[in-house]
């Protein structure tokens, strides 16, 4: 009877430890689950963390002006319409009259008039005087010679009364001294064609020449002979007396002209 009990027990205590063993697995793998599961989760949100965008402050945007580099924008093609360019000729308007009077005193100027244009660096249509011109002329580059009256030689004085008794039919003293006496004494602000230029270049009245235009005078230079010179070099400016009109001279100067 006996022996026979014991092996139901020994199955009923199998049975029991079998059912006890199972509920503690159970209970293992829920734990087991559990744990993995959040440890799952701690993964994703810490994937998400890492994934989810963060913002920077005090950041500005500010716009610029630089080109945005892009493809070229294709033209419109014109359809239907035609361009068409007209050329007007026009006729040029005619220079002002004085140009083609002034050319015209040009073309017609005698070769003594260009000549001394240039000399006097002046407009050639102020020359009018040409028998002043000529006579000059026939003096001019004549060496100088103390005392002398030809055109071997001749000195100041008597290279001006030459000059002024042809150009101006006036009949003056031989030497410059004589001259600046009766001569009738003017400002340089007065001066016109004609007039006489006293200097000092020996002591006293020691040198005349004839005013001309612009500040040039025409003299005999005992460097240079029968010259055109300008009043205002140092050298004559320094040495420069007075000057002189000499007497119905401009009465004559209207007559030449």
């Amino acid at each position: 009877m006996v022996k026979n009990i014991l092996p139901a027990i020994s199955i009923i205590f199998l049975l029991a430890s079998c059912s006890s063993l199972k509920p503690l697995n159970f209970t293992s793998n829920k734990q087991v689950n559990s744990s993995s599961v959040t440890n799952n989760d701690q993964a994703r949100s810490t994937h998400s963390t890492k994934a989810s965008p963060k913002f920077i402050d005090n950041i500005a945007l500010t716009a610029t002006t630089e080109p945005i580099a892009s493809e070229p924008v294709p033209a419109k093609k014109e359809t239907g319409t035609t361009r068409r360019i007209s050329v007007v000729e026009t006729t040029p308007e005619p220079a002002p009259s004085f140009f083609g009077d002034r050319s015209s005193v040009i073309e017609s100027a005698s070769s003594l008039q260009l000549k001394y244009s240039v000399l006097l660096n002046t407009e050639v249509e102020q020359l009018q005087n040409h028998v002043l011109l000529e006579k000059i002329d026939e003096w001019y580059g004549t060496r100088y010679r103390m005392g002398g009256t030809t055109k071997k030689g001749v000195d100041c004085s008597a290279f001006v009364q030459s000059v002024i008794a042809g150009a101006f039919g006036l009949a003056i003293p031989r030497t410059a001294r004589e001259q600046y006496r009766v001569a009738k004494l003017i400002s340089r602000t007065e001066l016109k064609e004609g007039d006489l230029l006293f200097f000092n270049t020996r002591g006293g009245v020691s040198h005349v020449g004839i005013y001309l235009q612009n500040n040039k005078f025409v003299h005999a230079s005992v460097s240079q002979g029968v010259t055109i010179s300008d009043m205002f070099e140092p050298y004559y400016l320094q040495r420069f007396i007075g000057a002189g009109r000499l007497e119905s001279s401009e009465a004559s100067l209207s007559a030449a002209n």
